[in-house]
């Protein structure tokens, strides 16, 4: 499910990628519509650094990620495999891992959109 990011949203990207000066997909010209893709497709160099950047969230900021996961408005389908295990991981650490397979089915269950 599609979304415009909100101020909390845009707050989060600026946590994980304070570089982040617009919010246009530069591969589809499009408004960004969630938070983990574009980290992972535009920011993080790679799996290392998006999880790093992850564990710069806050716990209420990684509990409201979770959340717009579980609702289906953040999308999950063209983030790589590689980096959804390592963000599974962190979930399973800091939120429990009855959480982390709630959000690891999300993942199971998504497709990138066109």
């Amino acid at each position: 499910m599609a979304r415009l990011l909100s101020e909390t949203d845009i707050g989060i990207l600026k946590t994980v990628a304070p570089e982040c000066e617009g919010y246009l997909c530069s591969g589809s010209g499009m408004a960004y519509r969630s938070i983990l893709p574009p980290l992972a497709n535009h920011y993080a160099k790679d799996a290392q650094d998006f999880l790093r950047r992850i564990k710069l969230l806050t716990r209420y900021d990684l509990e409201y990620l979770v959340r717009l996961i579980l609702s289906g408005e953040e999308s999950l389908g063209c983030v790589p495999l590689e980096y959804i295990e390592l963000f599974i991981e962190n979930v399973s650490e800091r939120l429990g891992e009855e959480v982390a397979a709630q959000v690891r089915n999300c993942y199971n269950n998504s497709e990138c959109p066109d």
